[in-house]
């Protein structure tokens, strides 16, 4: 009797635990998030946004790339202060509060530009520019996750070191590969050493599966990150129409990978296009929570 209780409680708890996991439903913010639709991106079914166009400078600064007409370039945090300014912080916290919003993780998308001779010098210390840069940051937009889109110096040792440094400070760490599988392996493998889930640093993949990435398979990554991945896909777009992808195309595409195997959820790139284009925040938000409730 004793045994088949601890069974039982073991199940149930494995079954709460599995009840309580939220599927991932994501989309890239490439719009100036001063300019993006606020109550659409909170209630069209995202849980997660990823604001694009962070960049490290030459001296540990942290600027917000302007991505649409009409904006400017804006240093964020400098001398382990933030100096982005009010209204910009109070829209992006925003995006996580009111009582109609569905977005509970906040995450910032930037490359690997100068994060190399930053970890050798100065390095990740907590007294460094850097390190308090991102501290600042982190307070001043409520930031949950640091997304790592590094698509050409792949420096795996600085990746590592930056990675643990984010952690330090309280964020979790997040890749957005297209290629070069054998080197997202390693920074996983290196970046969770010694760690089990749900405390794992680096926690989520958000694989493209468009553009260069247009035949990636996230099955075949789960095998060889060993965790689930998020698939990204490009919506509709005049950019490069041929990579983009209309409502019913996303609805098959996702329904067709999961068919095949568990997925950690699904997400899009971008924002901008559907607003430029005129489409729907609420269908393609339909599609994933139809998909990965």
């Amino acid at each position: 009797m004793r045994l088949y209780t601890l069974a039982r409680t073991i199940l149930l708890e494995i079954l709460l635990q599995h009840a309580l996991a939220e599927t991932i439903r994501s989309i890239f913010l490439f719009k100036d998030v001063l300019k993006s639709n606020t109550t659409a991106l909170q209630t069209s079914g995202f849980n997660t946004l990823i604001i694009f166009g962070i960049g490290i400078l030459e001296n540990g600064d942290i600027m917000y790339y302007s991505n649409t007409p009409g904006s400017s370039d804006v240093i964020l945090a400098s001398a382990g202060a933030y100096i982005g300014g009010d209204e910009l912080a109070e829209k992006v916290r925003s995006l996580k509060t009111g009582d109609r919003t569905t977005v509970n993780r906040l995450e910032i998308s930037m490359n690997a530009q100068h994060v190399g001779p930053l970890m050798a010098s100065p390095g990740p210390g907590s007294d460094t520019p850097l390190y308090r840069n991102f501290e600042a940051l982190k307070a001043a937009w409520s930031l949950d996750g640091v997304n790592n889109d590094d698509e050409s110096i792949y420096d795996l040792a600085s990746t590592v070191v930056f990675a643990k440094m984010l952690g330090e400070v309280g964020y979790k760490y997040t890749i957005a590969p297209y290629t070069n599988d054998g080197f997202w392996v390693a920074v996983q493998t290196n970046v969770n050493d010694g760690l089990e889930e749900p405390d794992l640093l680096l926690d989520r993949v958000y694989l493209q599966c468009y553009d260069g990435g247009a035949f990636n398979d996230p099955l075949a990554w789960q095998r060889r990150l060993g965790m689930n991945v998020v698939p990204l896909i490009w919506v509709t777009n005049d950019s490069k129409p041929s990579q983009g992808t209309t409502v019913a195309q996303a609805r098959s595409r996702f329904s067709g990978w999961v068919g095949r195997g568990e997925l950690a959820g699904g997400g899009y790139w971008n924002d901008y296009d559907i607003e430029k284009m005129r489409l729907s925040y609420m269908e393609y938000g339909k599609v994933l929570t139809d998909i990965f409730a």
